[in-house]
């Protein structure tokens, strides 16, 4: 599952060149560029100095400064790696040439510190640098590379010194001037020129061995920055309040004291140092050593040069001395996997949702209409890229009625068959479809179409992949400490420390992301039973209470109730929901109305009703004849229905796994299979509670959902045979929504008692169930559902008295549907004869199993 990236060098073999670090230019702006070297100055070069032996060095012309251009080509030629292939929609990847491993050894001891070489152009010499630093440096260890290497005040002028590895030469260009330093050995260059003051300036690197083959390259000098992370953002990030930890945290392209680049920021408190490696540094972190800002466990580069489309990754430092090469937890994009490296991005898309986000907080989700359809996007139409999908989907959706899609897990994840569920790019929505604003299209287009975006977000658990969050800077870090709160006994995975306010942070932030970021209409968080309960799926033993001796997961309450309010807080119109399979009681409480077992209400919007999904479907897998005997299945629901703000889902979890295909899971031949679909189809979303049918189900496919092929959409083609079977499902979910969205009765009083009323609950041995729904304004419809495949005729059920006629308004048996089309003709009139405790009631015809829906005519 786990892939290297870059790929590793042999075991001793020479690490490949290192060109200078900031070869992929960005442009500035006018005002900000740097000013290049004057070519027509006379230069101070040093002497040349005696020639080493011969090393890899970067191919290309001299002034060639992108390694996307012939320079990176061929050196990615010399070393074996054919270029990246480019994510669907985005211009071809930049040929890359493999990386060298990196050395796992305990720290480098301090070096007694070399002599500096004095240029033969006069130029004084550098104070000799210390070993400690020294050793530091090249070990990867060092917390404070900018007091050492740049450009410093000294006696007699200005310090300059450089780390580049494999270079063969370094001037300093400044003023229109160039002034060659001194090589002082393991790749370190320095010199003090006589300046009152430390210059704008840039260096430029030679790597050819002679005058005839020079291969400079002009480079800005990250060491000469000031922190690109003002003092703010550390102060809420060691408070674990940055709810823009995005803008703080990762890879930034910006503009800082003029300079076009990027600044680079990590969390890492642990590590004795960190570097950068990239595609821009042939993988070698050598040169770009981060510097720690203070006891927040941030470290932080500017990196001028460097910007949109640059990989990279985080060579930390591990207390024991030994490296570990990181992907950015922070990463806004990253590689197609099994390829792992981040990639610097920014966004250009133009939203053009401005209607649909103005209108979205207009009325309270638990008051709307709220239909779902679930969408598994790597599969719904394999092999479509975002941009694809932003042609297809949102029509597709808006033609069958659904207010709202909800998109299985989109954040990168590294193995497909885990659907998205195992995240390693919390931040970076996955490649395999095309770029972050591909992504953004998409949403946008749903939105322009009229459809609410729902993603699957996933703070449960994380893989273990060794390039990711486990065991991040070489200690438990994102996970717990405690082997007990840290593995997930169920997935082989490991559990976030709630409990730690940057790891709090950091996942409340990502909440936040999604939503403003994406436009993101709402968040269905995933597994909380999982984080709520420190048992979970653990046995007695593998376990300990927390502080009051109770088996709550207190920190995992803290986080989701801070998660719920800063979203809501911050994002009008967004709904969460809670996936939620025990009866913690208040899911959808508010945060500070504090329930009868002490605690606040988690504070989501909506919840998943597992019980009635469960009791439901175990009702209409039974044969009709057998139903009797599990009425109570169907109505139990209605004793808790109250209980929480719930959404009814038929959800990708129940039609995998040998649990077949909703249509599968019915009793009888192939038309009664279809008929009891049609029935509860009819029954469910009648029900008090929002709607989620997951894809391929509104067509009544046979087979089991598989991300490898997804829906059998060929079961729609005109050509086969049985097709008006699977269209006349499709037709009734069309229809389905239709009606509900016209209804207001279907929808607005979904969690107030007041808007149900059962009129026969009890009719077990007929197999039927009929209540009425009303709408804030008392307007009812009824629904019938009979789940026996026989006609009932004169069926009487009592209804509110003053309506004098009644008329159907949906019947699943209806022919277009593939039923057997029993109808009830034209108005019923309501009699005067009292029924189910009612004054006055109607004579229906029931049709096979069927379910009904009428309202006053």
């Amino acid at each position: 599952m786990t892939a290297r990236t870059p790929s590793d060098r042999p075991s001793g073999s020479p690490p490949p060149p290192v060109p200078p670090v900031n070869a992929r230019q960005v442009p500035a702006p006018a005002a900000a560029v740097e000013k290049p070297a004057a070519k027509t100055v006379k230069s101070a070069e040093p002497a040349k100095p005696a020639k080493p032996a011969k090393s890899p060095k970067p191919a290309g012309k001299k002034g060639t400064r992108s390694p996307g251009g012939k320079k990176t080509a061929r050196a990615a030629a010399d070393r074996g790696r054919a270029p990246a292939t480019a994510a669907p929609g985005t211009a071809p990847a930049r040929a890359v040439p493999p990386a060298p491993a990196v050395p796992a050894a305990p720290a480098v001891p301090a070096a007694p510190a070399v002599p500096a070489a004095r240029p033969a152009n006069g130029t004084p010499a550098a104070p000799p640098l210390d070993g400690g630093d020294r050793a530091r440096l090249l070990g990867g260890a060092h917390h404070d590379p900018h007091g050492v290497l740049g450009a410093h005040p000294v006696a007699g002028g200005v310090l300059f010194r450089v780390l580049r590895p494999y270079a063969r030469a370094v001037s300093v260009v400044t003023e229109g001037a160039r002034t060659g330093l001194a090589d002082d050995g393991d790749g370190f260059f320095s010199g003090v020129l006589p300046l009152a003051a430390v210059p704008d300036y840039t260096l430029l690197v030679r790597y050819g061995d002679s005058d005839e083959n020079p291969d400079e390259l002009e480079a800005g000098d990250p060491y000469r920055f000031l922190p690109a992370l003002g003092e703010l953002d550390l102060h809420l990030i060691g408070e674990g309040r940055h709810e823009e930890l995005w803008k703080a945290l990762g890879a930034l392209p910006m503009v800082h004291q003029g300079v076009a680049g990027t600044r680079f920021t990590l969390w890492a408190p642990n590590a004795l140092g960190v570097r950068i490696a990239g595609d821009f540094t042939y993988w070698d972190g050598t040169s770009l050593p981060m510097r720690s800002l203070g006891s927040t466990g941030v470290w932080e580069l500017f990196v001028p040069g460097i910007g949109d489309g640059a990989l990279y990754k985080f060579d930390i430092t591990r207390p024991d001395g030994t490296h570990t090469l990181r992907a950015d937890p922070m990463a806004r994009r990253t590689e197609v996997p099994p390829a792992t490296a981040s990639i610097v991005t920014e966004s250009h898309h133009v939203w053009r949702d401005e209607k649909w986000l103005a209108h979205r907080a207009d009325r309270p989700v638990h008051e709307a209409p709220f239909s779902v359809y679930e969408v598994h996007l790597g599969s719904w139409r394999p092999g479509l890229t975002y941009r694809q999908l932003a042609a297809q989907l949102p029509a597709y959706v808006k033609d069958l009625g659904f207010t709202h899609v909800e998109l299985m897990p989109v954040a990168e994840h590294p193995f497909g068959g885990s659907w998205g569920y195992q995240v390693t790019g919390f931040y970076a929505p996955t490649s395999r479809m095309g770029t972050p604003d591909d992504f953004r299209y998409l949403v946008d287009a749903l939105h322009r179409a009229g459809i609410g975006v729902l993603v699957d977000w996933v703070p449960a658990h994380f893989p273990k992949d060794e390039w990711a969050l486990a065991r991040f800077d070489g200690r438990p870090l994102y996970e717990h400490a405690d082997p007990r709160r840290a593995e997930h006994p169920d997935w082989g995975t490991l559990e976030f420390d709630y409990g730690r306010t940057e790891v709090r942070n950091f996942l409340v932030a990502n909440a936040v992301y999604w939503c403003e970021e994406f436009h993101i209409d709402g968040l269905r968080v995933d597994a909380v039973a999982s984080m709520l309960y420190l048992d979970y799926s653990r046995e007695e033993g593998q376990w300990a209470p927390n502080e009051h001796g109770g088996r709550e997961n207190l920190d995992a309450v803290a986080f989701l109730q801070e998660m719920n309010a800063t979203v809501y807080r911050r994002c009008p119109g967004v709904v969460t929901v809670a996936e939620e399979s025990t009866a913690w009681n208040g899911v959808t409480r508010a945060t500070h109305h504090v329930g009868p077992d002490g605690f606040g209400g988690l504070g989501f919007g909506l919840k998943w009703n597992m019980g009635w999904m469960h009791d439901s479907l175990e009702y209409v897998a039974k044969e009709p004849v057998h139903r009797k005997y599990h009425h109570g299945e169907m109505t139990f629901s209605m004793v808790y229905a109250y209980s929480e703000n719930y959404v009814l889902p038929i959800s990708h979890d129940e039609v995998v796994h040998g649990k077949r295909a909703l249509v599968s899971k019915m009793p009888g031949d192939w038309w009664q299979q279809r008929a009891n679909e049609r029935a509860y189809l009819g029954f469910m979303w009648a029900h008090p509670g929002k709607q989620l049918l997951f894809m391929g189900q509104e067509f009544a496919q046979g087979a089991e959902w598989s991300e490898s092929h997804g829906p059998d959409w060929w079961l729609l083609d005109p050509s086969y045979e049985a097709e008006p079977d699977h269209r006349g499902v499709r037709d009734l979910v069309r229809d389905l929504n239709t009606v509900y969205g016209a209804t207001p009765a279907l929808w607005q009083r979904d969690t107030a008692p007041e808007g149900f009323a059962w009129v026969d609950g009890d009719a077990g041995e007929d197999n039927v169930f009929a209540f009425l729904r009303f709408d804030a304004a008392g307007a009812p419809l009824l629904a019938v559902s009979h789940f026996s495949p026989v006609v009932r005729e004169e069926y009487r059920l009592g209804v509110p008295e003053e309506f004098a006629e009644w008329t159907e308004v949906l019947n699943t048996d209806a022919a277009r549907y593939g039923g057997g089309d029993v109808r009830n003709a034209g108005p019923l009139k309501t009699e005067p004869v009292g029924a189910h405790g009612r004054p006055a009631s109607l004579r229906l015809t029931l049709p096979p199993l069927a379910t009904v829906w009428l309202r006053p005519a």
